[in-house]
């Protein structure tokens, strides 16, 4: 069965020179450095890991954490570059990779002219953006632009998580051994449920009322809010009385989420239940993520062939025209 992947990053030398001196002294570096030469790689090594796990496709996307603390010129010129060679590894081989636009948000509307750049001229399938931007949630609204790219192109953005602000990182997570401070305010737990706020803030602002065919997709499992969405339901019910539809409404038909770096059944299982198999799509979070593990996953999931195939590859066919 075909197996199409969505969360699968890349870097490039010329960001990771860019960003390295952004790191200096914090533990995190040590989190992407682990990773360099696979990020790095486009061709052989990555299809090679592909093909022992059975993975027929990557959609790429840069590994962008740090883009936002650059200045906006340095940014704008790296995001360019980067949407280069994204679509050469794409070009050198069609039927592995598809790819996802990387975008400085700095200036939101040379952004949106880039994100359509990259669709209309490098026939990407959609963008991938990190976290918040100069401190501000998306649903700003000097981030419009984006937005109103994404429902024009009819193409998906990507809400990736990013590490805090570092605000949040000294109220929340300072005072902790080693690095344990670091790993709790990001893959453990921190980004994942300030990616779910970020998702509950774009709802809550209308934005999803004013672009009724936009499309978001979020990684991890749903990044906590399948587990929460009723809850969010009963209690934001009284403040969002200017929404059209419930909150789990705008969930269930504004969102896809991807299985990326979450294999266990419970979650998946929940994620089932509240927005069903049309709207679940495979991927792995490599190189972060092993594809074996993934694909072991995979294998084991107690659902129909249909469901399998929705989840490994038609849902992604459908929204990224694949």
């Amino acid at each position: 069965m075909r197996t199409i992947t969505l969360e699968e990053h890349i870097s490039t030398p010329e960001f990771l020179n860019a960003t390295d001196k952004l790191w200096d002294g914090d533990p995190s570096v040590n989190f992407w450095k682990a990773s360099g030469a696979k990020l790095l790689d486009t061709g052989k090594d990555r299809i090679a890991d592909m093909d022992a796990a059975g993975i027929d496709m990557q959609v790429l996307s840069l590994s962008g954490i740090g883009m936002d603390r650059l200045d906006s010129a340095t940014a704008g010129a790296l995001a360019r570059d980067t949407n280069e060679k994204l679509a050469a590894a794409v070009q050198a081989h069609p039927k592995r990779f598809a790819a996802f636009a990387t975008l400085a948000l700095h200036e939101p509307e040379k952004a949106a002219r880039e994100f359509e750049r990259c669709i209309r001229q490098l026939g990407f399938k959609g963008a991938l953006v990190n976290g918040t931007i100069d401190g501000l949630f998306l649903d700003d609204p000097r981030f419009t632009p984006l937005f109103e790219t994404a429902q024009a192109l009819n193409v998906p953005i990507y809400l990736h998580p990013a590490p805090p602000t570092e605000e949040v990182r000294k109220a929340y997570f300072s005072g902790l051994p080693a690095n344990l401070g670091f790993v709790l305010s990001t893959a453990a737990w921190g980004w994942h449920v300030e990616t779910g706020l970020h998702c509950l803030r774009l709802i809550a602002s209308g934005l999803f009322d004013r672009l009724p065919k936009l499309q978001i997709i979020v990684g991890h499992m749903g990044e906590a809010l399948p587990f929460y969405m009723d809850r969010a339901d009963m209690f934001l019910a009284q403040s969002t009385k200017h929404l059209q539809r419930p909150i789990s409404g705008y969930f269930r038909e504004n969102f896809h989420i991807t299985t990326s770096g979450v294999f266990s059944l419970p979650p998946f299982l929940c994620a089932m239940q509240v927005v069903g198999a049309d709207r679940i799509l495979f991927s792995v979070d490599y190189p972060f993520c092993d594809n074996s593990l993934g694909r072991a996953f995979l294998d084991t999931l107690p659902i129909s062939p249909e469901d399998m195939a929705k989840i490994t590859h038609k849902n992604a066919e459908r929204l990224l025209k694949l």
